[in-house]
C-alpha cells in the first residue's frame, strides 16, 4: 500500500472482543464486551463494522462473519499491567505501563488523602465513593449548595472527581481545588491518572445539569511518545474526544472536545473533508461511561448501531490516500459483575481505498503496533524507552 497523507485512529471506548490470558489475575475470566452485548439484544446491525470483518474477530449472534472482508483485521493484547483509559492510550502511542495507576473504586480515598485535601482547600469533602457523575451531583448537590461542601467521587478509572456549582461553588474555585488535589495525588500511594473538574448548574434536583467547563488534569506521559513525534516532525495531530486530555496536551496540534460519542464521530467526518496532513486520533467514550461501567448492553448495542451509520458515511468520504483504523483501549463487559472495566483483547481494523488486497494479520502481543504503524507511514521512527513494531508492510 502506497504510503498515506492522513490517518484516522478511532477507538470505541471499552470495546474488547475476549478475555487477554492473565484476565483471571484481573477477576475477569470469561469476559467478551462485544459477543455479550450480540447475545443480550434480539437484533444488532453493524453492516460497516461487519464489511471491515468485526464479527470475523469474535462470534457475534446477529452478525455472520464475511468470507472476505474489506481490508485488513486482526486481534491486539495489552502489554501493559492493567486495564484503564490511560494505560490503553499510552501504550498505542508506544508507553508500556509496568505499574499501574491506583484505583480508589471498592472503598474511596484514603482517609489521609481526603484530611490534607480538607486541610489545603478549607472544604468538607461528601462524597469520597465511586459514583456515576450525574448521579451524585442528583444526590449531593444540594448540600454542596447549602454548605459549601466539596463533592469528591472516584469511578473504575484511575481519577479523582470534584464537582462544584459555576453559580455557587464558582468555577475558579473548583479549578483551585482541582490543582490542589493533583498535587497532593502525585504521592505514589495516591497516584491517580487525572484529576477532573466536574462543574455543574442548577439548583435542585432534577435541574442539575454538567457543563461544558470540564477540565482535566492528567499526569503526562513518562517518555516521549509517537504523538510527540508527529508533531516535532511538522506533521498535524488533531484530537477528537478526550485524546488531548489523556495525554495532556503532549504532541497535539489541535483539540476539539466532543458532547457524544456521535457528535466526536460528526467531528470527524467534518476533518475529513478539510485537508490536513497527518494523524486524527478519536476517543469516543459514550461506549465506556454511559453503557459499560452503568451495565446496559442494550444501549451499548445501539450506541454501536449509531457509529456504524457514522462510520459508513466516514468511510464514503475517505480519500484513496486516508488509512483508517479502529481499535478500543480496553474492556468493559456490560454483562459481568459489578462496574469495572475489563482485561481484553481488542480489535485492530484497519482500511483504506487505496488497499489492493484484504487479510488476517497475526495476534498482536501490544497495542503499541499503531503507533508504530503511523509514524512509519509518515517515515518516522518510534523514540526511545518506547515499544511497538509498524504493520505497515502488512497492509498492501
Amino acid at each position: 500500500m502506497k504510503k498515506c497523507k492522513r490517518i484516522f485512529v478511532i477507538v470505541i471506548d471499552s470495546l474488547g472482543i475476549g478475555e487477554m490470558p492473565d484476565a483471571e489475575r484481573f477477576g475477569d475470566a470469561g469476559t467478551n464486551t462485544l459477543g455479550h452485548i450480540s447475545e443480550s439484544v434480539d437484533s444488532f446491525e453493524i453492516p460497516n463494522l461487519q464489511k471491515l470483518g468485526m464479527a470475523n474477530l469474535t462470534p457475534l449472534k446477529q452478525v455472520k462473519p464475511l468470507k472476505e472482508p474489506i481490508g485488513y483485521r486482526g486481534i491486539l493484547r495489552e502489554k501493559s499491567n492493567g486495564k484503564d483509559t490511560m494505560t490503553g492510550h499510552w501504550e498505542m502511542m508506544g508507553v508500556e505501563t509496568k505499574k499501574p495507576f491506583k484505583t480508589f473504586t471498592e472503598h474511596g480515598f484514603p482517609k489521609e488523602l481526603i484530611d490534607e485535601l480538607e486541610k489545603r482547600t478549607g472544604h468538607k469533602v461528601i462524597g469520597n465513593k465511586s459514583a456515576s457523575g450525574t448521579e451524585i451531583i442528583e444526590e449531593l448537590g444540594e448540600e454542596e449548595i447549602a454548605t459549601g461542601h466539596m463533592i469528591v467521587y472516584t469511578s473504575a478509572d484511575s481519577v479523582l472527581q470534584i464537582c462544584g456549582n459555576e453559580e455557587t461553588f464558582d468555577l475558579k474555585e473548583l479549578y483551585r481545588c482541582c490543582e490542589i488535589a493533583r498535587e497532593l495525588t502525585m504521592k505514589e500511594e495516591w497516584r491517580v491518572g487525572r484529576v477532573i473538574a466536574r462543574p455543574y448548574i442548577g439548583k435542585k434536583k432534577g435541574e442539575f445539569e454538567r457543563t461544558s467547563n470540564r477540565h482535566d488534569y492528567a499526569l503526562k506521559p513518562p517518555v516521549r511518545t509517537a504523538l510527540n513525534v508527529l508533531k516535532d516532525g511538522g506533521f498535524d495531530v488533531i484530537s477528537v474526544g478526550k485524546i488531548r486530555d489523556i495525554f495532556d496536551g503532549e504532541g497535539i496540534t489541535e483539540g476539539h472536545k466532543s458532547r457524544s460519542s456521535v457528535h466526536g464521530m460528526e467531528q470527524t467526518i467534518e476533518l475529513a473533508e478539510t485537508d490536513f496532513h497527518g494523524l486524527c486520533f478519536v476517543n469516543l467514550v459514550d461506549f465506556d461511561a454511559k453503557w459499560g461501567h452503568r451495565r446496559n448492553p442494550k444501549g451499548y448495542a445501539k450506541e454501536l448501531e449509531a457509529f456504524d451509520q457514522k462510520l459508513g458515511t466516514l468511510m464514503e468520504i475517505l480519500r484513496e490516500d486516508d488509512l483508517l483504523i479502529i481499535t478500543a483501549d480496553h474492556g468493559n463487559d456490560p454483562t459481568y459483575t459489578g462496574t469495572d472495566h475489563t482485561r481484553e483483547k481488542v480489535p485492530f481494523l484497519a482500511y483504506s481505498k487505496s488497499m489492493e488486497e484484504n487479510g488476517v494479520l497475526p495476534e498482536q502481543e501490544t497495542f503499541a503496533v499503531i503507533g508504530a504503524t503511523v509514524l512509519d507511514n509518515f517515515g518516522l521512527s518510534m523514540p526511545e524507552g518506547t515499544i511497538g513494531t509498524s504493520l505497515l508492510a502488512d497492509l498492501k
